[in-house]
């Protein structure tokens, strides 16, 4: 693990809260995945982040992939104390994880924010488990969408730089010692015209309230499912490109190949990640055939994708 330099640590006396505090709410997650889950070779069998409690009774925030079909937590807190926790929730559309400690946990909650007054060019920490050695003193670059090739969209994620070596569940305090967002991943960014800038992307806190007590009652939202493709789709020049597909998923079953171009969805042409992800949204709930028209070798071709719900291809938390 990359070591955080002590000039990039944040530091107390330029902060309008208990630092110490703070940061003693962000716990060490560590997960066990099955070899047979279907993240299992993408994401691994062995993951580790961090979290961040947010309530006294042991519930826990984090970035849903650390957690996805995962079938033992540990928890680990800043004293170096030990606690089994299980998956309380994984939601797919906004990244979340919720886990819940199933013993005490003698820890100070960090309270939820808010990310919409998070503002561009603000003075952030991004915090993983470790205290003030494993935080680091960040910008906030940009506010705006994000779309990841996983079939993900952000309507506006948090940037930040300089990046945090082990960004994954890492927690965004704000200037108020509250709670803005979770860290999400490590990106190269182009700020207004200029050179990448290495940073994070944080998913906003704002976008996880709505749906919180949904996710503690049902495990997931009550919403109807989106369609999901399994397909893994890239820009490149100002085309989109099947980059890989789910094995035994739906765009393979349906013929779809790594190569193809993606020319349209439902007959309406598209060019952009996000646009691409909202037009096969707006068809309808999973289940719900995708038409596509792609370009192979120079050719046009029509297929149509019968979607799934991701939700029923992985391993679901055993306690809902």
């Amino acid at each position: 693990m990359s070591e955080i330099p002590q000039s990039a640590q944040p530091r107390q006396e330029e902060l309008a809260y208990d630092l110490e505090r703070a940061l003693s709410g962000v716990v060490s997650v560590r997960t066990q995945i099955p070899e047979d889950a279907m993240t299992a070779k993408m994401l691994g069998t062995e993951r580790a982040g961090h979290g961040v409690l947010i309530r006294e009774n042991g519930l826990i925030v984090t970035i849903g992939y650390l957690v996805t079909e995962a079938e033992t937590i540990w928890i680990v807190d800043n004293k170096g104390g030990a606690t089994a926790g299980h998956t309380v929730a994984y939601d797919q559309e906004t990244g979340f994880g919720l886990i819940q400690a199933l013993g005490r946990l003698d820890l100070p909650a960090l309270e939820m924010g808010s990310s919409a007054d998070v503002n561009e060019g603000e003075s952030v920490v991004l915090a993983g488990h470790g205290g003030r050695e494993n935080a680091i003193s960040a910008r906030v670059q940009a506010k705006r969408e994000f779309a990841g090739y996983w079939e993900y969209l952000l309507d506006e994620a948090i940037f930040t730089a300089p990046p945090h070596p082990t960004w994954g569940g890492a927690g965004l305090i704000g200037h108020d010692g509250t709670l803005r967002g979770i860290g999400s991943l490590f990106v190269q960014q182009v700020i207004s015209g200029g050179d990448p800038v290495d940073g994070n992307m944080i998913v906003p806190i704002d976008i996880l309230k709505p749906i919180m007590d949904e996710l503690l009652t049902y495990g997931k939202t009550q919403k109807p499912a989106r369609p999901w493709l399994g397909m893994m789709t890239t820009e490149m020049d100002d085309s989109l490109v099947v980059a890989g597909v789910t094995k035994g998923g739906p765009a393979e079953r349906a013929d779809v190949r790594v190569g193809d171009f993606v020319l349209g969805v439902a007959g309406q042409p598209v060019k952009e990640l996000a646009q691409m992800f909202r037009r096969v949204w707006a068809t309808g709930e999973a289940g719900v055939g995708i038409p596509l028209t792609l370009s192979r070798d120079g050719e046009m071709l029509d297929l149509t994708v019968q979607s799934v719900n991701r939700a029923d291809l992985l391993k679901s938390p055993q306690l809902h």
